[in-house]
């Protein structure tokens, strides 16, 4: 699937760890299906499908590849290099959560990351402890009571929400085009993360596809699961019945 790092990607490793917890290849019972607002299943699972193909001929011999012959630390900096740039667009939705405290750690973060780590290519606020915490302008739009909506599948992009897909163009934005002046070098830098990132979920996503037997629906709660998490730091409320 080609996915945004920041949703689909995530998703993945999100739906990978599930599995290796319960350690079975049941999809969600019935009762667990009447929480989800898929009304346009057909279109997603299509969207899904088309996915899957890119992935499947482009994107996966690509990472393959890049795997292959780019060494780990390699790929280690690349992944540091962008979260760096995630961690500063998590200062800003944390404060506009107000979670001042989530707000002062990513900002030690980067900028500990962006001196010493030469840019973010270390990770030094790990190793300094410092916590790193995830934030979003989606996550931010549920804080302040935006309801998820319906889900979706987007080509290329891979899974979201009504809520997501509005904040959508603006999370995507934020990265190395914003600091550097060169559209060929920002699209670069870009592709290079998507390939960077299938790369390190090789193992996983080849996992669901030999122990799934649903893979759209496993993907799918295995998003909304995570988002709902994200919103609510960890706990959230019930999801309704449909």
């Amino acid at each position: 699937m080609m996915y945004s790092p920041r949703s689909g990607l995530k998703a993945l490793a999100c739906a990978a760890v599930v599995l290796l917890v319960q350690g079975c290849a049941s999809t969600p019972s019935p009762n667990d299906n009447a929480q989800v607002n898929d009304p346009i299943e057909g279109f997603n699972r299509s969207m899904f499908g088309f996915n899957e193909k890119v992935d499947e001929n482009v994107l996966k011999p690509v990472a393959t590849g890049y795997k292959n012959v780019v060494p780990s630390p390699a790929r280690t900096g690349v992944t540091n290099f962008h979260n760096n740039f995630e961690d500063a667009w998590s200062v800003v939705n944390s404060l506009l959560q107000l979670k001042f405290e989530h707000a002062a750690s990513n900002t030690m973060r980067v900028l500990v990351n962006t001196t010493l780590g030469f840019g973010g290519l270390l990770d030094w606020g790990s190793e300094m402890r410092l916590q790193r915490y995830n934030e979003d302008l989606g996550q931010t739009l549920g804080y302040w009571g935006v309801g998820e909506g319906a889900y979706v599948v987007w080509p290329f992009l891979g899974p979201s929400t009504a809520r997501d897909s509005v904040a959508l163009p603006v999370d995507l934005a934020v990265g190395p085009g914003l600091v550097i002046n060169s559209t060929p070098v920002s699209i670069g830098l870009s592709a290079l993360n998507v390939v960077n990132t299938r790369a390190n979920l090789l193992d996983s996503t080849a996992l669901l596809d030999d122990i799934v037997l649903d893979k759209y629906i496993f993907v799918r709660d295995g998003f909304l699961q995570r988002r709902r998490s994200q919103v609510y730091d960890g706990n959230p409320p019930d999801a309704p019945k449909n």
